[in-house]
């Protein structure tokens, strides 16, 4: 099988791996088109963020964009240049400048630079690598985290992805939770289930110098984390791809732990939570529905009576016209126990 540039990267061999085994062929890798691509625009990409709109759409990545320094990407006939290039601007991203660089490696390549409102306009072949670097001193990058809460923060001040916007554990009830895990300077916490990692990089902020590990197993989500503490300029937070309570092994005994969503396997999954906790340790869940409630609760009960729960309905007030009115946020239940000492 013949497949240019490098096939482990964004290539076929990971497929072959799968189905026909490791052990059943070699590869022999040649300059991967991303590689060219830097090169021909003779930029690092040491620190780049690399991906490939194929395997994963554009909407999925748009905050790992939005903060880097440089970008690397395999467009795709969904997500081309023009459409990028769109979206970025749409969501007001405009502080790069994009490279477009075409049929690398045969006598017709080309390589395009502009602003991004050039290349909307351009026409390009569907063989191409996309770079965006972001322009020198331009304050899309958060110098620092002036004007956030040390928690509790406004629930859009983190990056969430679609179309799960709105999942986020709400302001309210993330300091609810935050307060009842009692997290010290110091603490290790784990936050499982940790999605986009409102309550990880809050947790951090508390803990620090502690470390807080944010378990998260969608990938989109995963991503999301890491963005979000480099927003909030958070150093203590490391995000773990994996599933829960598979990825617990080898991860240090936790003070605290928030688990925001137990999935099908609530008792299995609560019992091995409970059993990494440190003695003394804090534990405290976030479940939205009754028949979630039912079953974390008896868990819970028969790991470390007594459980407190909590309803939390949370009206916000919002204007309308001259008129002060209350929109009701849906309302969800907080479970936590505290392991003997």
């Amino acid at each position: 099988m013949l497949a240019s540039g490098d096939p482990l990267f964004y290539g076929v061999a990971r497929y072959l791996c799968d189905r026909l085994g490791e052990e059943r062929f070699e590869v022999l890798p040649h300059v991967s088109s991303m590689q060219l691509a830097f090169a021909r625009v003779k930029e690092s990409w040491e620190e780049a963020f690399l991906t490939n709109l194929a395997s994963h759409p554009l909407e999925t990545v748009l905050d790992r964009i939005r903060v880097a320094e440089t970008v690397g990407l395999f467009t795709s006939d969904r997500d081309d240049p023009r459409k990028v290039a769109r979206e970025l601007l749409a969501r007001g991203l405009d502080y790069f400048h994009a490279y477009v660089c075409e049929n690398l490696g045969t006598p017709n390549e080309r390589v395009t630079q502009g602003e991004l409102t050039d290349i909307v306009e351009m026409e390009f072949s569907p063989l191409n690598v996309m770079i965006l670097k972001r322009k020198p001193g331009h304050p899309g990058r958060r110098a620092g985290t002036v004007g956030y809460r040390l928690f509790g923060n406004p629930d859009d001040v983190f990056a969430q992805s679609r179309p799960k916007s709105g999942l986020i554990t709400q302001e309210e009830v993330r300091a609810i939770a935050l307060a009842r895990l009692n997290i010290q300077p110091g603490s290790v916490v784990w936050d499982i289930g940790a999605g986009s990692g409102a309550v990880a990089i809050e947790a951090a902020q508390l803990a620090n110098p502690g470390i807080v590990y944010a378990i998260e197993q969608d990938v989109a989500d995963y991503h999301l984390i890491e963005a979000n503490a480099e927003t909030f300029h958070v150093k203590n937070v490391r995000a773990i791809l994996g599933r829960a309570p598979a990825v617990f092994q080898g991860l240090p005994a936790p003070d605290a732990i928030f688990i925001g969503g137990t999935g099908k396997d609530t008792a299995g999954l609560l019992s091995a939570a409970f059993a990494a906790l440190l003695p003394g340790g804090r534990l405290v869940a976030n479940v939205a529905t009754l028949e979630s409630l039912n079953a974390t609760y008896a868990t819970l009960k028969s790991l470390a009576p007594p459980v407190q729960v909590l309803l939390v309905n949370v009206a916000r007030g919002t204007e309308q016209l001259e008129t002060l009115r209350f929109e009701a946020n849906n309302p969800t239940f907080l479970l936590n126990v505290t392991k003997p000492g």
